[in-house]
């Protein structure tokens, strides 16, 4: 019964969802939904582990017997927040024990406050808290009331999630949050699908150079399927080759500044139609300077 209720939900959703492109808050595009509650829907990944995508990145909600871990909590709105809890609670009556938010822009965090309110401990890296500080949002993002340097496990109801941070690359503060027991991954903005290209964030710590490493750390990890911040779930070969080809990428942009390619014209000499995607580099200064170090 609760797949056929899901699948009817999905469904709706899905026919208005697939028409928008995802929000996004900060650099990603600073939010979608601040007119009105956006469409979610929700989808099994795994048994115990379902997707709920819409009104922001993609949300994942581990069932546990003591209660639920949630990751990733939409863009900001009492009615984006209510849709979600909405889809939860279509998932499972128990409550939702703990947060993890991926990095510190507002369609992952834009709802840590009303999760604070309702008595839910909200987990991130520490830089994410710090990137908060000088985050140009409104409504601004709350702390994570948890932090943590390079991983964590959080154990509930006899089912262990692992947060990871594995190094720069979409922000300073991205997490990794990995389901060890169902071999799923949650990249999310580390990877992303269909046209739209990485976005490296440098105001927010991010860095293009670093992102292979960090992707390495990724694929260290046993799993078979991961979860994007926007799209549907990937395979392990699928996240092979995104980091393929964001190392040609980096590649081609050091060959560039060693040609000595000005900086105001780097990205339109970059050639990327091959990748499938173009980068985005908000701040061309600060990958230019990273890349001339």
């Amino acid at each position: 019964m609760l797949s056929k209720i899901l699948f009817c939900a999905s469904l709706a959703a899905a026919l208005v969802w697939g028409q928008e492109p995802a929000g996004r808050g900060g650099p990603g595009g600073r939010g979608r939904g601040r007119g009105g509650p956006q469409p979610q829907a929700t989808q099994e990944v795994k048994p115990g582990l379902f997707m709920i995508t819409g009104a922001g990145a993609n949300t994942e909600v581990r069932v546990t017997s003591e209660g639920l871990i949630v990751v990733d909590g939409k863009l900001p709105s009492e009615q984006n927040y209510n849709a979600l809890m909405e889809q939860i609670k279509m998932i499972s009556p128990l409550p939702v024990k703990y947060l993890i938010v991926t990095h510190h822009h507002q369609d992952h965090t834009g709802n840590n406050d009303r999760f604070i309110a309702a008595g839910v401990q909200i987990l991130a890296q520490e830089n994410l808290n710090k990137n908060l500080v000088n985050y140009q949002a409104n409504p601004k993002p709350a702390s994570a009331t948890i932090t943590y340097d390079k991983e964590h496990t959080l154990t509930l109801g006899g089912v262990s999630v692992e947060a990871h941070y594995f190094g720069r690359a979409h922000t300073s503060g991205d997490t990794v949050v990995y389901f060890p027991d169902l071999k799923v991954v949650a990249v999310s903005d580390i990877v992303t699908t269909g046209t739209t290209g990485p976005l490296a964030d440098y105001a927010g710590g991010g860095s293009f150079l670093d992102w292979p490493k960090t992707m390495d750390g990724i694929l260290s990890l046993d799993f078979d399927t991961a979860i994007p911040g926007n799209g549907g779930p990937i395979t392990r070969a699928d996240v092979q080759a995104y980091k393929t080809k964001v190392e040609t990428f980096v590649a081609r942009a050091r060959e560039a500044v060693k040609q000595g390619v000005p900086k105001d014209q780097l990205m339109m000499q970059i050639k990327t139609d091959d990748l499938g995607w173009k980068p985005r580099v908000p701040n061309v200064d600060l990958f230019y300077a990273e890349l001339t170090k």
